[in-house]
């Protein structure tokens, strides 16, 4: 993401020029904005014309609005963010208060008003705007005849490619169909990471399956770059990484992730960092309990008391229409910050932002135990079932 221009006054209003520039950026304009805030962007309306016979003509015509937003809409496969709300701008196309609905495309400047921007969402630009924090892993889950190629971005797994090739089984006198089967998908997935994979940014290449099918795979895939003399592949050997997943599904990429070879590979990505984060509370959970919790009333509790060390939360709560709402969790992560706790924000586009939406989406591992918030538990589950 791009920052051409960030207006701000002390008392928290004002206003950010962005541009998105990677599909990642869409999702972090997503979280951005709320119901409420003002948008202002370039967009194509259709405008009737009267002629002076009485006649209509209808026209396309390129202008800049400015709407209140009343409804948000992210297309994740087109990675197109649509803004529903009234113009509260002079325009001479769109009448004041007519309804228009805005498409946030890649590279298609916008601005952002806010009547307040809180800690949460000047954040999430920095985050946005930090190069830094762009894809560096990617993955491979496959099993024979089917495979994903995964791009494991700071806020989401973004499945770019689904290779499905039916290989024929072995048979007595007849394995030559099996293994030209077996060719043909091994060739359309080599194509597909040099197609979706940039060696450029990524830092690394997981490839993970049952048995020794990505065994197999790599090998083959390294005999055609070396009879192919490519170079991409051959220079970037060191990246890729074996490892055991139970099928080729999307979602054996949790477990890929918690590989502890796989953690201390990717030990310099945030997402590494998310899933560590994960496992440690269900570690604290099974070994210390009172110092492990989750759900909004728990977590509050313990924030009250200064005892938060990791605070988990996702960012599908701040996503909430009830600003009194996100205004909590906003001060629970500030309480928890001021307090010398760190705060990680999860992406409910993420694996390990999905494992976190069971837990209520909000977790965290204390300081030191409060057994008495432990007592409190068949009070939380009450309530929760209200």
């Amino acid at each position: 993401m791009k920052l051409v221009y960030k207006n701000m006054d002390k008392v928290g209003d004002g206003s950010v020029t962005l541009i998105p520039e990677e599909p990642e950026d869409m999702w972090h304009a997503y979280n951005l904005i709320a119901e409420g805030d003002q948008v202002r962007s370039g967009t194509i309306r259709k405008v009737q014309n009267e002629t002076a016979t009485g006649s209509s003509t209808s026209s396309r015509v390129r202008t800049t609005l400015t709407i209140s937003v009343e409804s948000i809409d992210f297309d994740t496969q087109a990675q197109v963010l649509r803004l529903k709300g009234r113009n509260i701008e002079e325009n001479q196309f769109v009448k004041m208060g007519a309804y228009h609905t805005l498409d946030l495309e890649l590279n298609r400047k916008f601005t952002l008003t806010k009547p307040e921007w809180d800690s949460v969402a000047l954040d999430r630009v920095d985050m946005a705007c930090d190069v830094t924090k762009s894809a560096d892993v990617a993955a491979v889950i496959m099993q024979d005849g089917l495979a994903h190629v995964c791009l494991i971005t700071a806020s989401m797994t973004l499945v770019r490619s689904k290779i499905d090739v039916s290989i024929p089984r072995k048979r007595k006198g007849n394995v030559q169909q099996h293994e030209k089967g077996l060719a043909k998908f091994y060739d359309s997935l080599i194509q597909g990471i040099l197609r979706h994979v940039n060696f450029e940014i990524v830092k690394c290449v997981l490839i993970a399956s049952p048995g020794f099918v990505k065994d197999q795979f790599f090998e083959y895939m390294f005999q055609q770059a070396a009879k192919t003399d490519n170079k991409v592949l051959l220079e970037n050997k060191s990246k890729f990484m074996l490892v055991h997943s139970s099928s080729g599904f999307k979602h054996s990429l949790k477990e890929v992730l918690q590989d502890p070879a796989v953690v201390a590979k990717m030990s310099d990505t945030k997402a590494a960092g998310e899933v560590k984060a994960l496992e440690q509370f269900y570690t604290t959970l099974q070994c210390e309990p009172a110092k492990a919790f989750y759900g909004k009333k728990h977590v509050t509790k313990a924030a009250n008391a200064q005892a938060i060390e990791t605070l988990m939360i996702s960012d599908n709560l701040f996503r909430c229409q009830d600003v009194a709402t996100r205004k909590e969790y906003v001060q629970l992560v500030d309480s928890v910050r001021d307090s010398g706790g760190e705060v990680k924000i999860f992406s409910s586009m993420h694996v390990s932002g999905e494992q976190l939406a069971q837990l209520t989406g909000v977790a965290a591992i204390l300081r030191f135990p409060m057994p008495e918030l432990e007592d409190s538990e068949d009070e939380q589950s009450d309530s929760d079932s209200d």
